[in-house]
């Protein structure tokens, strides 16, 4: 939502909502939390006078359908000024240029598509066109160099006779063995070229192709599970006839490739072994696979994205403590220097012109993700757009960096976010938000989201602490790997020491700590209300884990689990999973806790959080609830889910650490909604 002065957007959210738009003191309400935009994908045209993007728009819950948000196209000139050029109802994804910059691709499903489609769209004016469709959603593509030809990746489609089947009631799935292969196909991008099957042995995740246009550099799983496209994806390098040319037996999880300008050699982003949680060690091989060498051994920190200034020199985005670096380093890993020092916004990707503008996406602690034009020669990137205007009006909380020493020693890092406003030196509620993963960390941008409502919690009084606990990524492997085969325990012990260190500056009042976090925070808020009950008044756990063990057996992702998490299989030692399960401490529960889950969640299944319910519900020691949202997976997407989940979150704490406390609320939820079905 645009406006120009508060007057306006006071109407107009009231007309969305019938609510009211500021908090009493001029804070982040929830209603506006749910319309933030951000700017989500960037490329920069080859001569860098035109930075394409998507901007993801919500839908406007209580108005629009129900669903996710919208992903639209705009073009932006390098002095910023900006305009639409695929608005409205639509998904558009996977950007990019041709190569004489007059016209650009992308992927989306428009009206009267059976599936999802490559367009392309003249930037000077004109109409999208279809460039090529298949019998399924295309996921991914790569142009060749002279633009003749593209690589397309969209999975097997099902055949006629399943699908008659189908209609005919016979819907059954059988589990893990059913799956469709990602296959590559390759079609010409003049009119009428119909794409043809290149003949892969695996499921592909990622293309790219060479300069010279006489290979294609792949990502390739053996199978389209998610255990096998998370760790067992490796590089392979074809021919456009499917010949394998060459392999790169990357020793872990991969991510990204690039290839050099001239063509002989081949970037990535890789795990630095089977151990190691997640990519980000910076590799590189040759034109025909074979050995590859990591050019930053040792780096305190995660690349997450790549590209080549020239045949001999690779740029790199690194996330390192809680900010992001822009660098480059050499071939033989000499010549490194920072072009943009981990410090003000936080980058999160970049794409580099010929002539080396580069583009990037970074959101600061004021802002979410917005797009910025480093141009060639100059020292500080420049922002260019605004996605959301209207939060000049709003009154944002102060956030910090905080760093404590954990029980053994460690040094933690972390973010705390205070209080929008506090009297005098009084002590107040605190609550605690755990990230996932654990392979994952808080960087000092923009952190508000519908699961985590920072500001909207400051303006109600609340600090909140954002601890980056042992195994959090941005540090390295070493850092990253101090939890393996030892979930929760010191990982947890982390995120109370930091309680403790709030305590002790005088802020916090330590009778009223909350905790909720999704996933693996949802695990660290079930270790809350369980393990470390007595040091939490609330908890709030978001599709979280509950049973190491069961987690193993009924999750997609058992070989993830064995070789970056545990390090061992429930059989080999129950003791462990039993010990790092947080129903083993549900009888000493006495902390009012908040379940919630996506019914369809394929990655911590939602027995889940049946058992924990259960468990707790049996002990009988405090209140629970347990929360369902039907057609949601491992996090919410819809709009009204979302909506729906920062409202039970905030309510469930303000009534247990600034309320009456005691029984739950009531567990109607009172939407308000512009047609006055505001009950459900």
């Amino acid at each position: 939502m645009m406006r120009h002065s508060m007057l306006r957007a006071v109407g107009l959210l009231l007309l969305l909502f019938a609510l009211p738009v500021l908090a009493a003191n001029g804070g982040m309400t929830l209603e506006q939390l749910a319309t933030l935009r951000a700017v989500s994908q960037a490329t920069i045209s080859p001569d860098g006078s035109r930075i394409a993007y998507v901007l993801s728009v919500p839908r406007r819950i209580g108005v629009d359908d129900d669903g996710p948000a919208w992903g639209e196209l705009h073009v932006a000139s390098r002095d910023g000024a900006s305009r639409g050029y695929v608005t409205g109802k639509v998904n558009v994804g996977g950007l990019a240029w041709a190569p004489d910059g007059r016209s650009l691709y992308y992927l989306a499903k428009r009206q009267g598509d059976e599936a999802r489609s490559l367009y392309r769209i003249p930037v000077d004016g004109g109409e999208s066109s279809v460039v090529a469709t298949l019998k399924s959603d295309i996921r991914g593509f790569s142009l060749s160099a002279d633009g003749n030809q593209v690589a397309l990746l969209a999975p097997q489609p099902e055949s006629d006779e399943l699908k008659a089947l189908r209609k005919k009631g016979f819907s059954q799935k059988v589990y893990e063995e059913d799956w469709r292969p990602v296959q590559l196909w390759i079609a010409g991008t003049g009119e009428g070229a119909a794409p043809r099957l290149v003949e892969v042995e695996g499921s592909v995740q990622s293309v790219r192709w060479s300069p010279a246009g006489d290979r294609l550099a792949l990502l390739v799983a053996p199978r389209q599970l998610t255990d096998d496209t998370l760790v067992f994806t490796r590089v392979r390098i074809v021919s456009p006839e499917g010949r394998v040319l060459g392999k790169v037996e990357n020793p872990g999880k991969v991510s990204d490739l690039a290839w050099s300008p001239d063509g002989a050699h081949l970037a990535f982003i890789s795990a630095e072994d089977e151990h190691d949680a997640q990519q980000g060690r910076l590799f590189v091989a040759g034109r025909d696979g074979g050995a590859w060498r990591d050019l930053l051994p040792g780096l305190p920190g995660h690349v997450v994205d790549v590209e080549w200034r020239d045949a001999s020199t690779v740029q790199f985005l690194s996330f390192e403590g809680v900010q992001a670096r822009l660098g480059e380093v050499g071939l033989d890993g000499g010549a490194q220097q920072t072009l943009l020092p981990a410090e003000g916004p936080v980058w999160n990707s970049f794409d580099r012109s010929r002539g080396g503008d580069i583009a990037l996406l970074a959101s600061t602690p004021q802002h979410p993700s917005e797009l910025f034009l480093l141009a060639a020669g100059e020292a500080a990137p420049r922002r260019l757009t605004d996605s959301n205007p209207w939060l000049a009006d709003v009154r944002l909380a102060r956030q910090e960096v905080i760093r404590y020493q954990a029980r053994d020693g460690l040094e933690i890092e972390g973010l705390l976010v205070h209080p929008l406003e506090r009297r005098g030196n009084e002590r107040v509620p605190l609550i605690v938000v755990v990230h996932g993963g654990p392979e994952s960390h808080y960087t000092n941008g923009w952190l508000t989201s519908y699961a985590q409502p920072l500001h909207h919690a400051a303006a109600r009084g609340y600090a909140l602490f954002l601890p980056n606990y042992r195994s959090s990524t941005g540090r390295g492997v070493e850092f990253s790997k101090k939890g393996f085969g030892r979930p929760g325990m010191e990982e947890f012990d982390d995120v109370v020491d930091g309680v403790d260190h709030l305590i002790a500056t005088g802020l916090v009042d330590g009778s009223k700590v909350g905790i909720t976090g999704g996933s693996y925070g949802g695990y660290a808020s079930a270790w809350g209300a369980t393990y470390y009950s007595e040091r939490f008044a609330a908890a709030v756990m978001f599709v979280g884990i509950s049973d190491q063990a069961s987690l193993v057996t009924t999750g997609d992702i058992p070989w993830e689990q064995y070789l970056v998490h545990m390090g061992t299989w429930p059989w080999e030692d129950p003791e462990l999973f039993r010990k790092t399960s947080p129903i083993t401490y549900a009888k000493q529960s006495k902390t009012p806790t908040l379940i919630l889950h996506g019914e369809a969640d394929p990655r911590v299944p939602p027995m889940q959080s049946y058992m924990f319910y259960r468990y707790l519900k049996l002990a009988g020691q405090a209140p629970v609830r347990l929360v369902l949202y039907p057609g949601e997976g491992h996090g919410n997407a819809r709009a009204a889910s979302r909506y729906d989940y920062s409202l039970r979150l905030m309510q469930w704490m303000d009534h247990y650490l600034k309320g009456p406390g005691g029984e739950p609320p009531p567990y109607a939820i009172d939407y308000a909604l512009p047609d006055g079905d505001a009950k459900k």
